[in-house]
């Protein structure tokens, strides 16, 4: 029989003691990448040997400034040229990718690769954000980990997304986030095996954080109010606006794309090409380059007047789908956040000059437009809500996060099939599951699903006597496996029609023919059970058994049976219909 379903086992602690060391060692990768990004910023803009991590903003380059993304982009096209073409992009695609149709496995060399690249893109003067870089990193730091030991290939997955939420942990001191950033893009699943070991990752990963860093929120901002009644409707709305811009930013991005891919030129020079228009951008709204962060915590603290604000998100999002267009090395998360919270700040601002009573807060407006307009490009709905108040710890903001956040979800998945994420390797025609539901399968139990009435064989017939009787036709005959009984009633195995009719006519009895012993289940298994234990054995049936005694027969389930166990799940999603008609009519 097959063995029973445990959702844990010693394994899980194997894989655990393996992600606590990674989300360790990402917790000094990420901190790496960051010193890194400072040094080439401060050497391409500044002139001087530093990694203190500043924004390009302040420097004094003048025109000259519009050279340096176009050296950077060079550089990025060469290494993704004679590198890996795997550097290309903001790496979360790339590492889906590999979840879903490579088991888990990255190459080696992009655990160098990618996050060398991203930070010369992103300390030239790039619009991009660290996280993504170090969340590709993360995963295939984890995923080389996972080739180097002897594991499963659910297991390297679960290292691969423990590697990354730790680099995401790590970054924004955000570990909930995090781990739920895992499981809605990386794992598809939320299980113990595999939930377990990510969350000790970015555990870990945070911890390593507070020591170096501390342990100060990514954004602090002024404490906000808790909101009207009023004021959570506008939020809401807010929401939905800012879900319509979000696929109109995710059409844009690939549309930016496509357009590169018609260019007469390799698509090692198109980097350079999206450097020159970040470099123009960069001229003239100097705030647009680099990773940002610093203007996001501006927006969040209302520190940025209106004409500010509209100007940032005007031209980051010019610079950064043009630059992410042209395939160059860089992450998505900063620049929408960016993006959004500008957005909201602005729409913010509008509606406390236009309907003061209200009493619309415009930071509250930017940290829920900066969270709904991630919520509706990568429909990473929960990372959204929690990564918003994990960085900023806005108590008050949790409402209104959760109502906009659910807006521009919903107008999302009505108006876009595909999101940010998923768009490239959808085209490459992977498909990426979107939505998280349980076993069928697993909810039912054998008994409920297998046929009582068995026709069987006894082990003393005589062949030609069976082969007789088949031959004559008849509904019992019909079937493809017959259980073979003693004279006792009891189970000595299966014989088939192949059986029957490949062996010659002779004096031959059925119970000879029977090659191997009975493969059964018994009536407490679940069908998602009984469908392994078909696999396992190539076979299309097994012998129901009784549970206390494993030699008497109760039923048989087929694949047939299998199939049709999910005529109620698809009853119970498409027909519609009305239990409680009213009050019935007196009749008279």
């Amino acid at each position: 029989m097959p063995r029973r379903f445990r959702p844990l086992d010693r394994r899980v602690l194997w894989i655990s003691a393996m992600a606590i060391v990674l989300g360790a060692v990402m917790a000094g990768v990420a901190r790496a990448l960051t010193a890194l990004i400072g040094l080439i910023t401060n050497l391409a803009f500044y002139g001087r040997w530093s990694d203190a991590f500043v924004s390009p903003a302040g420097h004094a380059l003048g025109l000259w400034v519009i050279l340096v993304p176009v050296v950077g982009g060079l550089i990025v096209g060469v290494m993704a040229r004679w590198g890996s073409q795997a550097i290309r992009g903001h790496g979360i695609p790339e590492a889906m990718e590999q979840v879903l149709i490579n088991e888990s496995r990255i190459k080696p060399r992009l655990t160098w690769l990618k996050p060398v690249s991203s930070a010369v893109a992103i300390g030239t003067g790039g619009p991009f954000g660290a996280e993504g870089p170090i969340i590709a990193t993360g995963g295939a730091l984890g995923s080389l980990l996972g080739q180097f030991v002897q594991v499963t290939a659910d297991e390297r997955k679960t290292l691969l997304a423990a590697g990354a939420a730790a680099g995401m942990a790590a970054v924004f001191s955000a570990p909930v986030s995090a781990i739920l950033l895992a499981i809605e893009l990386l794992l598809f699943e939320r299980r113990a095996r595999s939930l377990i070991p990510v969350a000790l990752a970015a555990f870990i990963g945070t911890g390593v954080r507070y020591v170096i860093e501390g342990s100060e929120p990514m954004f602090a901002m002024p404490a906000l109010s808790a909101p009207g009644l009023s004021a959570l409707v506008v939020y809401a709305l807010l929401g939905l606006l800012t879900g319509v811009v979000s696929v109109g930013i995710t059409r844009l991005t690939y549309a930016i794309e496509d357009g590169f891919e018609k260019l007469p030129i390799h698509w090692m020079w198109w980097p350079a090409l999206g450097g020159l228009a970040v470099g123009v951008v960069g001229y003239i709204a100097p705030l647009t380059l680099g990773v940002g962060y610093s203007n996001i915590g501006a927006v969040l603290s209302g520190e940025l007047g209106l004409s500010a604000m509209l100007a940032l998100c005007c031209f980051k999002l010019l610079s950064w789908s043009i630059a992410l267009g042209s395939g160059t090395s860089g992450g998505t998360l900063a620049p929408l956040f960016t993006i959004g919270g500008a957005l909201g700040g602005v729409l913010g601002v509008g509606l406390l000059h236009v309907a003061p009573s209200l009493q619309i807060d415009p930071r509250m407006a930017a940290l829920v437009c900066m969270a709904a307009i991630f919520a509706g490009a990568s429909r990473a709905f929960l990372t959204s809500i929690v990564f918003a108040f994990e960085t900023t710890l806005q108590t008050h903001a949790l409402l209104p996060l959760l109502g906009a956040c659910t807006a521009a979800y919903l107008v999302s998945g009505l108006m876009m099939r595909h999101t940010i994420m998923t768009e490239k390797i959808a085209r490459r025609g992977v498909r990426v599951p979107s939505e998280y539901a349980a076993d069928h399968l697993d909810r039912i139990l054998v008994r409920d699903a297998c046929s009582r009435e068995v026709v069987s064989l006894r082990a003393n017939d005589a062949l030609a006597t069976v082969r007789q009787w088949m031959e004559g036709g008849g509904a019992a005959t019909r079937h493809q496996g017959f259980p073979v009984l003693d004279e006792q009633d009891r189970l000595v195995g299966v014989i088939t029609r192949r059986d029957l009719f490949d062996h010659p006519v002779s004096e031959t009895q059925v119970g000879s023919l029977i090659k191997r012993p009975p493969l059964v289940v018994d009536e407490s298994h679940s069908l998602r059970e009984a469908a392994d234990h078909m696999v396992e054995a190539d076979v299309g049936r097994l012998v129901v058994v009784d549970r206390s005694s494993a030699h008497r027969m109760t039923g048989i389930i087929t694949r047939g049976d299998l199939l049709a166990a999910h005529a109620r799940r698809l009853r119970e999603a498409r027909e519609v219909h009305r239990h409680f008609a009213g009050k019935a009519p007196i009749r008279r």
